[in-house]
């Protein structure tokens, strides 16, 4: 058995700040393909009946 990796504060901390850079580079590119899917179907898209 391995045994678990211990990480100092330094490191937990600059795990955590890559993790939630990394989120927001995923929620910025999502809403970027959103936003391109928009345009490429055209603004009209919003104004179909429901």
């Amino acid at each position: 058995m391995i045994p678990p990796v211990v990480l100092t504060p330094e490191q937990a901390k600059a795990r955590r700040s890559r993790n939630i850079a990394v989120a927001l580079m995923l929620v910025a590119l999502v809403a970027l393909f959103f936003v391109m899917t928009i345009v490429r179907m055209g603004g009209a898209v919003m104004d179909r009946p429901m």
